[in-house]
């Protein structure tokens, strides 16, 4: 039975997922969730209460939580090229940068567009000045930590870079990479320019209108 993701083309979470699995060359059934209410909604609320995605199902397992899945798809499905080095420093290395892009980069971007999606009287003006300062003060970590390498985590693409990508594509949208974040910029566009995440890309551009602080003409 071929692997199944439940996801949607324009989730960040599920886009560090596809990368992934684009990247590994692996196959899997494409379960796109267009609702609560549509047979993939149906069926995602079935496997996972908290009805958060991407999921992956191999089988009778069930696989949460966008880095979970990917270290799963390197354990079970991936020949050849990993998500994670085999050297444990090297993997400690990965797994801390890849924490760091889901707290530091994503979870204030998402605080600022799920902000947007509230009634007008129930915003926080407060808590969208502190997210915006966290993302100040995370490209500028970034930049630091990104001179002379090619990639998150070193020399080569890792499991990092998954989530990399997305995460700063959406996080330019919403507070904007300053100049004096060469570094950042410039692993922005080789991200947008790497193959696996370029096709997320593409398959995820129909859906920009539902960006809530309006997609840049870029891109």
């Amino acid at each position: 039975m071929a692997l199944q993701l439940y996801f949607h083309p324009f989730s960040s979470y599920c886009q560090k997922v596809l990368i992934a699995l684009y990247d590994l060359g692996i196959e899997f059934e494409r379960n796109v969730i267009e609702g609560p209410d549509s047979p993939a909604g149906r069926r995602l609320a079935e496997l996972w209460p908290m009805q958060r995605f991407p999921v992956l199902v191999d089988g009778d397992r069930t696989v949460i939580e966008s880095s979970c899945i990917i270290e799963y798809l390197d354990l079970y499905h991936a020949s050849g090229s990993r998500m994670i080095p085999q050297d444990p420093k090297a993997a400690l290395e990965t797994r801390f940068m890849d924490r760091f892009f889901d707290n530091y980069v994503a979870t204030p971007q998402m605080q600022i567009v799920f902000n947007e999606l509230r009634p007008v009287e129930s915003r926080d003006p407060h808590g969208v000045r502190q997210s915006r300062a966290m993302l100040d003060t995370s490209y500028a970590w970034l930049d630091r930590k990104l001179a002379g390498r090619a990639w998150a985590a070193g020399e080569r693409f890792t499991l990092a870079d998954c989530g990399a990508a997305p995460f700063l594509f959406y996080a330019d949208w919403t507070h904007p990479i300053p100049a004096r974040c060469a570094h950042v910029r410039a692993y922005r566009q080789r991200l947008l320019r790497y193959p696996s995440f370029a096709r997320a890309v593409e398959e995820a551009r129909p859906y920009r209108a539902w960006f809530p602080l309006g997609a840049p003409d870029r891109d």
